[in-house]
């Protein structure tokens, strides 16, 4: 029996990518093995989003490679996308997916004559993604990605309603919902495909998502859905009175990337609104949601960048009190507009900045953490606690861990309980007899 190991570097769009091939592998009678075990085949899902990443997939190609010369290595994702002719002449390599809609024509080469029509399971997890749709035409100045993953692909809403009543049949009770550009979902579909939420939502193509959650809230009951990262100016009205009419199905939770609070900086970066918008955005679900959270990816050191540009950020920040950030420092992209750009920040300059927001982010998770406290919140059992025997760590709704007391035999479940600030500074919360 052949054993085979799917390993996967970036994105959640990748680890639903990784998870469909590893089904169909599973189902032509491979065996997979594990971590530290020797495989016959290695899938190799590689990202491109930094330079880095590019020799993070190399140097793994190269380890597997010599952990079993014998091997075939598979290497797909967005850096096979790119850079394919770069890792033919890596050893070991065999084959290169090129494209992620070639997946399923990679299983069928292998003899899997029907390939899974998308996922119905999610290794070692107890939150399910489901990829509604790929590609992205934004083309912001530093970021290589749409370059890759050039082509809108929504999948049909009934396609999507079959995988999440699948998961949600084995036991999965929150599904996220994830794309390369969540919110340009069901923009390339056809006019028949799509249906109005409501007779004041202006036809089919108003609200897309929109429409897609209100039909997987529908068809079915007993778990959550969790949105992955959205673009403010795609935080419709619609979408977020969705969202306050079922707290108990839709996480409070948005991931906005914000970058930066200049508006001179995010023009540099071609990012297609002005911060002030952003802010907006922002105030307009904290003004709807009781204590949403609110989360970013904020990037320092772009170039031309100034200090006062740099103040910009750190007070929209501190306006919008975020429940966590993402920080990043600007790193050139080749292939990127922004990596040709003047006015280059120094290195010491952008390791500045972002230890300067990263201590701000931890000092206003812990207030929103703190903020919490005499909630009650929805929480997803996940984890049995190793110090704390009986009791178990969940994830909120709003994207907190809490640990529940008396809970490791409601691993899984989704359980409401009151939470309580702990002297630690996290929250915990006692399990209820029934969820």
């Amino acid at each position: 029996m052949r054993r085979f190991r799917v390993i996967t570097l970036g994105c959640k769009v990748n680890q639903y990518e990784s998870q469909y091939v590893r089904e169909g592998l599973l189902r032509l009678g491979f065996e997979e093995a594990e971590s530290n075990e020797i495989a016959d085949l290695y899938i190799v899902n590689t990202c491109t989003v930094t330079a880095d990443a590019d020799e993070k997939s190399r140097k793994l190609i190269r380890h597997l490679a010599r952990q079993n010369p014998k091997a075939e290595i598979v290497v797909m994702g967005c850096y096979a996308t790119r850079a394919a002719d770069q890792i033919a002449h890596l050893s070991g390599v065999q084959r290169i997916i090129r494209d992620k809609s070639q997946l399923p024509e990679f299983l069928r080469s292998l003899g899997l004559a029907d390939p899974p029509r998308g996922v119905s399971g999610f290794a070692r997890r107890h939150r399910a993604y489901v990829k509604i749709q790929d590609g992205c035409r934004s083309f912001c100045s530093y970021c290589i990605i749409p370059y890759v993953r050039p082509h809108l692909r929504s999948r049909p809403v009934g396609e999507i309603l079959e995988e999440v009543s699948r998961l949600v049949d084995a036991g999965y009770r929150e599904i996220v919902l994830t794309g390369i550009h969540l919110g340009h979902y069901g923009l390339d579909l056809p006019q028949d495909m799509l249906c109005p939420l409501s007779a004041g939502c202006n036809g089919p193509r108003a609200n897309p998502l929109a429409y897609l959650v209100n039909q997987l809230i529908q068809i079915r009951s007993g778990y959550r859905i969790r949105l992955s990262s959205l673009e403010a100016v795609e935080v419709t009205p619609l979408l977020l009175e969705l969202i306050a009419a079922y707290p108990d199905r839709i996480c409070p939770h948005f991931h906005l990337p914000m970058q930066s609070g200049s508006s001179r900086i995010l023009e540099r970066m071609g990012r297609r609104w002005a911060a002030e918008r952003y802010l907006e955005t922002c105030a307009a679900i904290q003004s709807l949601l009781d204590r949403p959270a609110l989360t970013t990816d904020v990037m320092v050191g772009f170039p031309g960048e100034t200090d006062a540009d740099f103040e910009a950020t750190v007070a929209a920040i501190e306006k919008i009190r975020f429940a966590k950030l993402h920080v990043f420092r600007f790193s050139p992209r080749e292939g990127t507009k922004a990596a040709t750009l003047p006015d280059q920040i120094p290195g010491n300059v952008k390791r500045h900045r972002a230890e300067v927001l990263l201590r701000l982010g931890e000092k206003l998770r812990q207030e929103y953490i703190s903020s919490l406290r005499g909630m009650r919140l929805q929480l997803l059992v996940e984890t049995p606690a190793t110090d704390s025997p009986g009791d178990a760590w969940a994830m909120a709704d709003r994207y907190v861990p809490v640990l529940v007391r008396g809970a490791a035999h409601a691993v899984g479940q989704l359980i409401w309980s009151q939470v309580s600030l702990q002297p630690e500074g996290y929250l915990a919360a006692m399990c209820p007899t029934t969820p």
